[in-house]
């Protein structure tokens, strides 16, 4: 039983809460608990809690755990092994209040337990905190779809393969790790690392695509892309695209103030982009191109050995090497079609064109 489907769901901007309760008497409380703040599904009984979510999708569920036919802790395990369901929160609301019985929801998956009686201020302020977060989390999940599909605009001008940003990406984050940085912290480098050269789409084609070495007016030009990277992410006060535009901006840095665009040295740089600088050199040297060979690992090492305190920070470049290991095993996953890893290094690349 719902409050309707269809149009009427396009009217209401509301969140939409699903309350499940085989007692008549609890949906009437929690419906003059809740009414005036959001829209309300109903329903007395697990299969057709199940039904509603599939059909409706609410924000929150607050869900009864003993009812005839299945039981919630039933419910909220069918909604997490599903996929479509599994991100909706859910909250206990029953009479059951042993440690056990909250354990054994938790571990199924629900974020929170309500007893009866209902408080109605309890109710209130847990749907609230609730909703937050799941807002928090949409906001988050919306700003990494930004990133992403900026990261593919900047594929599609640059000539080097989306496989380039995904290894150096994951590269970034086991080397974030080894020098301290939280999973959370690390997950959201590995995320914004994709960003760092998107200022390319502002480069013109005939020089982006040259096949061979650039003029010094047309590296001059080049050199604008660090710039043009972090005013198409704009100025973000936190967060991921904050990161995305400090590193898309300071990636070619270099340790003794030799890189650009503002002559940083050391820990002047901001970390995140030092890490970056190293990956990305790495995996541009080890990944063949029409204009070049790829090098081999030992010669890629070879050069992060000689380049630390000079290009590199002398800390990552030697936690790098300490993890050359996780590294290879993600190069290995992600490697290009046709790759061949041992070619020998030919020609005159070096870590600035590379990274270029």
């Amino acid at each position: 039983m719902g409050e309707g489907h269809g149009m009427k769901r396009m009217k209401d901007p509301r969140h939409t809460l699903l309350l499940v309760d085989d007692e008549t008497t609890n949906l009437q409380v929690l419906r003059h608990t809740l009414q005036s703040d959001y829209r309300l599904l109903f329903a007395k009984d697990g299969q057709t809690a199940l039904d509603l979510v599939r059909s409706d999708r609410p924000d929150l569920i607050l869900l009864d755990i003993m009812m005839p036919g299945l039981s919630g802790y039933e419910v909220c395990k069918a909604l997490k092994q599903d996929p479509c369901t599994t991100a909706i929160p859910v909250i206990f609301v029953t009479a059951l209040s042993e440690a056990a019985n909250e354990r054994q929801g938790l571990d199924l998956g629900a974020v929170d337990y309500i007893s009866k009686p209902f408080n109605p201020h309890i109710v209130q302020a847990r749907v609230r905190t609730h909703l937050s977060l799941v807002q928090a989390r949409e906001v988050r999940e919306t700003r990494l779809q930004i990133v992403q599909c900026l990261s593919t605009a900047a594929e599609f001008k640059d000539n080097e393969t989306g496989l380039h940003v995904i290894r150096m990406s994951h590269y970034a984050r086991i080397l974030a790790l080894a020098v301290g940085y939280s999973e959370r912290a690390a997950d959201d480098l590995l995320h914004a690392a994709p960003m760092h050269d998107v200022g390319k789409i502002g480069i013109p084609d005939a020089i982006l695509r040259k096949p061979g070495r650039l003029t010094e007016e047309e590296w001059m030009i080049m050199r604008q892309h660090t710039v043009i990277g972090a005013r198409i992410i704009g100025n973000h006060p936190s967060g991921l695209l904050r990161m995305a535009a400090t590193i898309a901006l300071n990636h070619h840095e270099k340790w003794d103030g030799s890189g650009y665009p503002n002559a940083l040295a050391g820990e002047a740089i901001p970390h995140m982009a030092r890490i970056v600088a190293l990956v990305d050199v790495f995996d541009a040297l080890t990944s063949g191109r029409p204009y070049k060979p790829a090098w081999s690992v030992e010669e890629a090492q070879a050069l992060i050995r000689c380049e630390s305190g000079k290009h590199f920070d002398p800390e990552l470049a030697t936690a790098f090497m300490d993890h050359i290991p996780d590294i290879l095993r993600i190069r290995e996953h992600w490697a290009d079609a046709g790759e061949n890893a041992d070619a020998p290094a030919r020609g005159n690349s070096h870590p600035s064109d590379a990274g270029a």
